[in-house]
């Protein structure tokens, strides 16, 4: 199985489809390698896709101590996915920890960048909302390690803001609650502990963020209301860049929709490759 190797020597599984501008996919917490199937499906057709899975989450390492977990190893382990591949630089599309790790890419790697697709990203990252966040996440910690990822799974995603995934698609988010089963206990607890918790909120880099000179697009779904507020905070800040508010859909949105997803972040991918981004 490939795998890209991290700066700590921690082993990244990867997979990749098709050619043509690079693309690189980053899940959110409760994906992992595989939630990009339908984005892989459609965008392989004529660019060259790759998704990982982030340490902790299966086929990669799960390093067993906090301290290999944090928002800046997040980010740093997607650039060691593009150079084990040899890729100067490529699309970043992420979603919720994901569309985290997208955002500090461009601030920390602008040049290694074509743009950024940030989706469903934000949620704890108002002044307000921090402390409470940073609890809720040490609590999920608590139940990923005591109770484990097969029992706690289904009740970490029934919640608001994903729901409208299940009302619309039971099929696709028993397989969603499926595929979260099977996350390593260990792995999932460290991972909101390491790189949940313990992120910085969008609002202590605001200088950081308006200096990103990357073409970006900013997703969200209205129903996702915990991102709306900081959906419009990026694109205040970010210089030319898109948001899009998808009718009706929640936090997965590219699982939930990928339909009209796949048609916007075309649209966007097209444009900027067309020096229009």
């Amino acid at each position: 199985m490939p795998h890209a190797t991290a700066t700590d020597g921690t082993r990244l599984y990867y997979e990749e489809a098709g050619d043509g501008p690079p693309v690189l996919f980053i899940h959110e917490f409760a994906g992992d390698w595989r939630a990009w199937a339908p984005q892989i499906s459609h965008f392989s057709r004529r660019r060259r896709c790759i998704v990982y899975s982030a340490r902790g989450y299966p086929e990669s390492d799960t390093p067993e101590d906090v301290e290999s977990y944090s928002q800046d190893i997040a980010r740093s382990d997607a650039l060691a996915v593009l150079d084990q591949l040899g890729i100067e630089k490529a699309h970043i599309v992420g979603l919720s920890m994901g569309g985290f790790a997208t955002l500090h890419f461009g601030m920390a790697y602008p040049d290694r960048a074509l743009s950024l697709t940030i989706c469903g990203c934000g949620y704890g990252a108002e002044p307000d909302t921090r402390e409470e966040f940073q609890a809720l996440s040490m609590a999920v910690a608590d139940n990923f390690e005591n109770r484990g990822s097969a029992d706690y799974a289904e009740e970490y995603v029934t919640v608001p803001g994903r729901l409208t995934f299940k009302q619309k698609d039971p099929h696709g988010w028993a397989a969603f609650v499926s595929r979260l089963q099977e996350h390593s206990d260990i792995g999932s607890a460290l991972t909101q502990r390491g790189v949940q918790a313990s992120r910085p909120g969008l609002w202590d880099l605001e200088d950081r963020i308006s200096a990103i000179p990357v073409p970006t697009m900013i997703v969200t779904g209205d129903d996702d209301h915990r991102c709306l507020t900081p959906g419009l905070f990026m694109k205040s800040l970010i210089k030319g860049s898109r948001l899009f508010v998808m009718p009706n859909t929640g936090h997965v949105l590219n699982l939930e929709e990928p339909e009209l997803f796949n048609t916007v972040l075309q649209e966007f991918l097209d444009d900027v490759e067309a020096g229009k981004g």
